[in-house]
């Protein structure tokens, strides 16, 4: 999933991944959630919308089929049970009866039924999704459809048996289909409702969407506040201990606010800042209560945009300099060049401080735990492979919490060689390499000076500039996150980031397909349409190796292998150049730890799902925190390895 701007990732957000701070209205409050959001969701259409600013909002919401335990483990929601066929082709999934639509002010409108879901569907196709992605080529007949060469919707693989049962067909078999389910893009939608609301249905007002889920949204007001209220008729009421929401709109230039209100009593869980003034009393006096959240599944990387069209945030003065930057970022020794002068520990202090500077740092797209492939992870396998491309390479760990590329002698190495590539074509050095940053966010400004300094001292300011381009949040929005066609992203260096939609590891590498990838836009190209500029980079053999992973649906642990060789030619390309994760970070809580949902996949076990955030009125020790994650650790695996052997349950007897 598309994740939202920087200072969600580390900055703000407190329950990254298992992380569960939960805060009251005052210190005593177990009912009331009070904290802070980041961003403003631009569209309350989650059907259509693929941001992480309008899944935080839904999730609470509005629920699909399945959705996640505090194991991650999927189980019922709107689907009181499912089945697979043999083949591994055919989804069955029994509704539950006592599931109803709701207004915002909490009015029954309808049952929720399997129509719905088709109606979903196909409101997603017409609409062209933003997250077509991940369904186009799943369903069957649904790639066809969209593309207008079946007018038919009735051919698609998805199908109202009767009220409460409705089925869904592949084209072929996905083992993690079911998780796909977690994504608002498979939600329901009332007919009679989206008919009635038209082009208003998910507009930023409360009103337009109806809720079937744990809450209501009673407002939203931009760059202050949105408040949920819980659904009293929700049909698993009992299991949400929350009576009230409410999010406080925080742009990071005041970064002791938030533990400021924690020790007011405003919040009840605060993320904190070692590099602040005020630090050094805030840990004398909560010095039994620091936590550091564990690394999630959000993936963040800088990388540049290869295809520059838009000007408007610039220190560049010539075409000549906008050319050379253009040539520059096309050589691969330059970008390996720029990977390896990237202190990425220097960057992750900026926001965690010096103990914490490691604790948020990746090294992959595809976190290195995310699956296993025989007794090694998937990051132990990338990097046996990346050693291949070269002896730089060579003893590289990519394991989280440490800093794999960091090295000057690499970087000045690989530099020697571009340049002398570069000049004999008539580049003119310095390089100038535009970074937007939000003028009033503290910690994006420390991040991006960090990374100016680390390149311009590693490389010499004579050969390469990072020139900060300081402006509003509004302006950078529309630069970067918002901005929806590749034309319109201005810069030539910035942040991009990936969440995981379902578990498997083309959740994150498929981004980057020539044909669909839905991080292309940030890299100067429009999916489909830049295919010469893209071959240039070589994407067009990295999609070929995502076709052939692809291919394997039979062996899971080919499967899993095909796409290491993927992430690896990612990495040596320097194409993309991973620098953190979501998670992380330091902060104090109120929250029972582990209580909530978890998932590293889909929307139900986001930071910002509520349903079954527990409270308490003491703050959380380190001491109890750990104790807590240790049990939750070895719950966790009990529980899945169960889950596993449960799914032989599920398929269709002959």
């Amino acid at each position: 999933m598309k994740v939202s701007k920087m200072l969600l990732a580390t900055g703000v957000v407190l329950s990254a991944g298992v992380f569960l701070s939960a805060c009251g209205k005052s210190s005593s409050s177990t009912t009331t959630y009070s904290y802070v959001y980041a961003s403003d969701p631009d569209s309350l259409n989650y059907l259509t919308t693929n941001r992480a600013t309008t899944s935080d909002v839904i999730t609470n919401l509005v629920d699909g089929l399945l959705e996640n335990d505090e194991y991650g483990n999927l189980v019922p929601s709107l689907a009181e049970s499912w089945t697979v066929s043999q083949d591994g082709l055919t989804y069955t999934y029994k509704l539950r009866k006592d599931a109803k639509w709701f207004n915002v002010d909490g009015e029954e409108v309808a049952n929720v039924k399997a129509q719905d879901f088709v109606t979903g569907l196909k409101y997603v196709a017409d609409q062209k999704s933003e997250a077509l992605y991940l369904i186009q080529d799943s369903i069957s007949g649904l790639d066809a459809y969209v593309k207008g060469d079946e007018k038919d919707f009735s051919k698609v693989g998805v199908k109202a048996v009767d009220d409460y049962t409705v089925q869904y067909t592949l084209t072929r078999p996905e083992p993690y289909w079911n998780s796909k389910t977690t994504n608002n893009i498979l939600f329901p939608v009332n007919e009679e409702f989206l008919k009635s609301k038209g082009k208003d249905f998910g507009s930023v007002d409360p009103s337009s969407i109806l809720y079937n889920g744990p809450f209501l949204l009673k407002s939203l007001t931009s760059k202050s506040s949105m408040e949920f209220v819980k659904n009293p008729n929700y049909y698993d009421k009992d299991k949400v201990s929350l009576e009230h929401v409410k999010l406080t709109y925080y742009d990071g230039s005041d970064q002791e606010s938030l533990i400021r209100n924690f020790s007011d009593g405003a919040y009840s869980g605060a993320r904190l800042y070692p590099n602040t003034s005020g630090f050094a009393a805030v840990k004398k006096k909560y010095a039994d209560n620091i936590l550091y959240s564990p690394q999630d599944a959000t993936s963040y990387y800088f990388n540049f945009n290869f295809n520059r069209q838009s000007y408007n945030h610039t220190s560049k003065t010539s075409d000549d300099q906008k050319n050379a930057t253009k040539e520059a970022v096309l050589n691969k020794d330059f970008r390996q060049a720029v990977n390896f002068a990237l202190d990425r520990t220097s960057y992750g202090a900026q926001s965690n401080g010096k103990d914490g500077a490691t604790k948020l740092l990746r090294n992959t797209l595809v976190p290195p735990t995310f699956v296993q492939i025989g007794d090694q992870t998937f990051g132990q396998v990338v990097a046996s492979k990346l050693v291949n491309y070269g002896t730089e390479w060579a003893n590289i760990d990519l394991t989280d919490a440490q800093d794999a590329y960091y090295n000057p002698e690499k970087a000045k190495a690989r530099f020697a060689k571009a340049k002398e590539a570069l000049e004999s074509k008539g580049v003119q050095f310095p390089i100038h390499l535009d970074l937007p940053v939000d003028q009033a966010d503290k910690v994006s400004i420390q991040w991006a000076s960090s990374v100016k300094q680390s390149i311009e001292s590693t490389l010499g300011a004579e050969n390469v500039v990072i020139d900060l381009q300081k402006i509003s949040v509004d302006d950078l929005n529309n630069i970067t996150y918002f901005a929806n066609t590749a034309a319109q992203k201005d810069y030539d260096f910035y942040t991009g980031g990936w969440s995981a939609d379902y578990q498997d590891p083309s959740t994150y590498l498929d981004t980057l397909n020539v044909n669909n990838g839905a991080s292309l836009q940030n890299f100067g190209f429009e999916p489909g349409q830049d295919m010469d500029k893209m071959k240039e980079l070589g994407l067009d053999t990295y999609t070929k190796m995502l076709e052939e992973a692809n291919a394997e649906t039979t062996d899971v642990k080919v499967r899993y292998e095909k796409y290491a060789d993927a992430q690896a030619w990612l990495l040596d390309s320097g194409i993309i150049m991973p620098t953190i994760s979501g998670g992380g970070s330091p902060s104090v809580s109120k929250s029972k730890p582990f209580s909530r949902a978890y998932s590293l996949v889909g929307i139900k076990g986001s930071g910002f799902n509520f349903k079954y955030t527990k409270l308490r009125s003491e703050i959380v020790t380190t001491k109890e925190y750990e104790e807590a994650k240790k049990k939750w650790q070895e719950k966790t695996l009990e529980s899945n390895k169960k889950a596993q052997e449960e799914l032989a349950d599920h398929i269709e007897k002959k």
